[in-house]
């Protein structure tokens, strides 16, 4: 029999390491980030992440499977068929354009557009999450539009899944241009212009 003392476990907060790592990968990118700048961010050794998460590419997962679940989340939540689809579309639009352009610093856009995309060429394990991502996004928008249709808000020839890509390009789309730099208002007159499609206002004005 020993008298030696077990090691006490590493304790760490999963959530707070994953949003610190998830902000340094948003801002530099995946290949520009290394395991010593995360180890710096999360104040974790580099085993203890490695523990903890795996390797970096594990740990990169982890954030953008994190920042998926709670886009998903909030998109179920803002699109619920309580107010009009064009309301809760441009809800939808108006908060993805603030976390877009939520830094003092440069815009950051989207974590998953902006980064994900990029690795996903050579990553087969990045380019699985932001597929099953786009799909979660593309599925949810697709759902609120058939309701609207149910609901009579558009005509039953519309194309719900067209119209959901269509939505769903134009988040994207709204994340790369701030990256890019373009103003808040440029933002939103594509995001007006977006819904206008969308709900058909400009074909009934002119059938009006």
């Amino acid at each position: 029999m020993t008298n030696a003392k077990r090691g006490r476990p590493v304790q760490y907060d999963r959530e707070q390491a994953l949003q610190r790592a998830s902000d340094l990968f948003w801002s530099a990118g995946f290949a520009a980030t290394s395991l010593d700048d995360l180890s710096a961010a999360t104040q974790m050794t580099r085993p203890s992440l490695a523990g903890a998460f795996g390797d970096k590419e594990a740990l990169y997962l982890a954030a953008l499977e994190r920042y998926r679940d709670a886009g998903v989340d909030a998109l179920r939540e803002t699109l619920s068929g309580k107010l009009p689809l064009r309301t809760e579309l441009a809800e939808v639009l108006r908060k993805s354009t603030d976390v877009y352009m939520a830094t003092t610093d440069a815009a950051r856009g989207c974590l998953l557009i902006g980064t994900a995309s990029v690795e996903a060429v050579h990553r087969p394990a990045v380019r699985r999450v932001l597929q099953e991502s786009l799909a979660a996004f593309n599925t949810i928008l697709e759902e609120r539009i058939r309701k609207a249709i149910a609901d009579g808000e558009l005509g039953p020839e519309a194309d719900a899944a067209g119209l959901a890509s269509v939505a769903s390009a134009i988040m994207h789309s709204l994340a790369v241009r701030a990256r890019a730099g373009e103003p808040r208002e440029a933002l939103d007159k594509l995001s007006g212009a977006a819904l206008d499609l969308i709900s058909g206002k400009m074909r009934r004005e002119r059938a009006e």
